[in-house]
């Protein structure tokens, strides 16, 4: 069954799916950051300050998903989706309206926490957990509402900032929201809780991550895409400078990473279904190996373009590749505690790798010397996952 055939069968459910990771733009970090100015003269804030602040509550918001994210588990989504749309309003209303920096910044915490964390939680469970034989080609689906964002907001956001200021756009981009869910909220097709809320008075008899072995080995090969590349984008002014390359250069391979993310989840998808989960993720970062190799090798222009572009390919096949994995290894019904113990595990990483990253290149470490280490470090993670990658869980068989 090709994609055409799966939205015309499945429309109302990836709609959702759709939807809700598109609605994750309000609390991405790029997003945040085209308004850090601003949002840092409101609070009172100076950049370092503002920076701070954002990694605090990023960290905070990582503890939350911990304790949040399983609920969907149980939770109608109809009922989880419209909660956390609510607390995602009120997350902007407070950081926009607020005259207060510490209720700024609890605003700023909840759209992080509902924005990048919740929303594509419930994306990419529903997903996950709604779709068997098609599930890479909808997780491919579902995951073009991230691109979508990625590639629409900027620009447009830099177009209507001549005619509005940052807070009237931030409340314009919440009224388009509320509109485009209402409908959902109201008729759409929603699945029913795969399961009861579980009795606390009883053992535990559903997976608990943090307690298996598996899911320690993959997770180094699942975070070390959006760590390094969140290094790459905090740290792009170096980057271009010990690359000679230009930050006119990066802005134009980013939008090319953008466009690469749209076969890489596309391809990614239809290969899952095909050649299963754990074929596609030993396979998945060799765009991002051969792009490593020609930055630290050739660097220049060709080399900041590869980055981008070899990360983008692999950044849009990852999603439904670890979602599929994660339910052939322990299964859909409980898809909610994996997805949000692994969504948890990358909010925390990618707040402390930049800190981690800057200390070395303060201790005079050359930008290709990083790339070097990044290289390392995915080739470990690649290794320690193999154990698990070659069971007979994770092949289906």
């Amino acid at each position: 069954m090709g994609y055409r055939t799966l939205l015309r069968d499945h429309r109302g459910l990836l709609s959702i799916a759709f939807l809700a990771l598109f609605s994750s733009s309000l609390g991405q970090s790029y997003f945040v950051g085209l308004f850090q100015v601003p949002i840092s003269e409101r609070l009172g804030l100076s950049a370092g300050q503002f920076g701070t602040a954002y990694s605090l509550v990023t960290l905070i918001a990582g503890f939350a998903i911990l304790r949040l994210g399983p609920s969907i588990d149980w939770i109608s989504p109809r009922r989880f989706a419209l909660t956390v749309l609510a607390a995602l309003l009120l997350g902007v209303l407070l950081l926009t309206l607020s005259p207060w920096w510490g209720i700024g910044l609890l605003g700023l915490g909840l759209v992080r926490l509902c924005g990048q964390g919740m929303m594509s939680h419930l994306g990419n469970t529903l997903a996950g957990r709604e779709f068997t034989t098609m599930r890479g080609r909808a997780l491919g689906l579902a995951g073009m509402g991230i691109m979508l964002g990625e590639t629409l907001l900027p620009p447009v956001i830099a177009a209507l900032l001549v005619w509005l200021g940052w807070r009237e756009l931030w409340w314009l981009f919440c009224l388009l929201l509320a509109g485009l869910w209402m409908p959902l909220l109201w008729r759409g097709n929603w699945p029913q809780a795969p399961g009861k809320r579980p009795d606390r008075t009883r053992r535990h008899d559903g997976p608990r991550p943090f307690r298996e072995r598996r899911f320690w080995q993959l997770l180094p090969l699942l975070m070390i895409l959006p760590v390094t590349m969140t290094g790459l984008f905090i740290y792009q002014a170096r980057m271009t400078e010990d690359l000679n390359s230009s930050l006119a250069i990066y802005a134009l391979a980013l939008t090319g990473m953008g466009i690469a993310k749209l076969p890489g989840a596309l391809l990614g998808g239809r290969w899952v279904d095909r050649l299963g989960p754990a074929r596609m993720a030993r396979l998945y970062l060799l765009p991002y190996v051969v792009a490593l190799l020609i930055a630290i090798l050739h660097g220049g222009n060709a080399g900041v373009w590869a980055l981008m572009v070899g990360g983008g390919l692999a950044m849009g096949a990852q999603e439904s590749i670890a979602t599929s994995l994660l339910v052939r290894v322990w299964g859909a019904d409980h898809l909610g505690t994996l997805r949000a113990t692994l969504t948890a595990c990358m909010v925390f990483s990618t707040g402390i790798a930049p800190a981690i990253l800057g200390v070395a290149l303060d201790l005079g470490a050359s930008f290709t010397q990083v790339l070097v280490g990044m290289l390392i470090l995915l080739a470990g993670g690649w290794a320690i996952a193999q154990p698990v990658l070659a069971t007979p869980e994770a092949r289906g068989s």
